[in-house]
């Protein structure tokens, strides 16, 4: 009985630059990525649609309340939204602020609307998928908020980064660590809140071990095949076997492009440091490795997009 795997490589800040918007694209025509995350509010966001549009590149929403400025108009002035700058929070900037009780709910909802608008309006559709920038969607009220806007929209998919074997990765260094089990706390508490509102998602999500500099043809393999066995050992009792043909399916996020060079780029404050570094070209050149192909045909793998679920 071989398993057959769902892969759905996604591309995230699509839109963030013109040299990102270049590196993904490249990715997808290689075959390395199957599915792109667009910031609406980034700089290079419309080029992204119009590439997106041109080359038949499956995209969704990467929902920003963290970087940058917003899109709906009333909060770009006067909103609990910006800090002294005029900007959004940043990423620990945005927690502190909501662990202060500092951020108004309402207006993450209007926001929250105004970038599906957004979407709308550059793509002619809604997003198939919308998940949150640097992971702001699974925070404390702001998932409630995210849920709730989904639901309106009829948007069935989203991700939750709870990724299997994260405890086990050593490489990653101590604050980071400590960052990345944050987003898996928030996302367990995540999970009831979207599945009230019938927001589905895929059974595995992988990408946090992975990203940068610590992406490889073999951690990524491994990735893989540990969450795919931790996933398939928690199948039903020899009372209730699985289906024969039982599909599992994975959402590795990733970061792939050619690095910023400044002042171009970003939300509206310029590309940030991991975006001009080294590690997006070497993520686009890990992912297009023949070898990782050949490592998917091996394994059953077929790569989709969250419109193929």
């Amino acid at each position: 009985r071989m398993l057959q795997v769902k892969l759905i490589v996604t591309g995230d800040d699509f839109g963030y630059c013109p040299r990102r918007n270049q590196g993904i694209v490249d990715c997808f025509l290689a075959g390395a990525i199957s599915n792109v995350s667009l910031l609406v509010n980034g700089s290079a966001a419309a080029d992204a649609a119009e590439l997106a549009r041109r080359h038949n590149i499956p995209m969704g929403l990467h929902a920003n309340l963290s970087e940058g400025s917003p899109v709906c108009e009333v909060l770009k002035t006067n909103s609990s939204l910006l800090s002294q700058d005029g900007f959004f929070h940043g990423k620990m900037g945005f927690r502190t602020a909501l662990s202060k009780g500092l951020l108004n709910m309402s207006e993450v909802k209007q926001e929250l609307k105004a970038q599906v608008e957004q979407f709308r309006e550059l793509t002619g559709h809604l997003p198939p998928h919308m998940d949150g920038h640097q992971h702001i969607h699974v925070l404390p009220e702001v998932r409630h908020v995210f849920a709730e806007v989904l639901e309106e929209y009829g948007i069935k998919y989203t991700r939750v980064p709870i990724e299997p074997g994260l405890h086990n990765c050593d490489w990653i260094p101590p604050p980071l660590m400590d960052f990345y089990l944050g987003v898996e706390e928030d996302s367990f508490n995540t999970v009831d809140v979207f599945t009230r509102h019938g927001i589905r998602w895929p059974d595995i999500y992988i990408g946090l071990s992975t990203m940068g500099k610590n992406m490889s043809v073999s951690n990524i393999g491994s990735a893989i095949d540990t969450a795919v066995m931790e996933f398939t050992s928690k199948a039903p009792s020899p009372a209730h076997p699985p289906p024969p043909n039982r599909t599992v399916t994975i959402e590795l996020m990733v970061h792939p492009g050619y690095p910023s060079v400044p002042p171009v780029g970003g939300c509206g404050e310029g590309p940030d440091d991991f975006s001009q570094s080294w590690e997006r070209l070497h993520e686009l050149q890990t992912l297009i490795k023949p070898e990782l192909q050949s490592h998917y045909k091996t394994r059953n793998i077929q790569l989709c997009s969250f419109k193929d679920l």
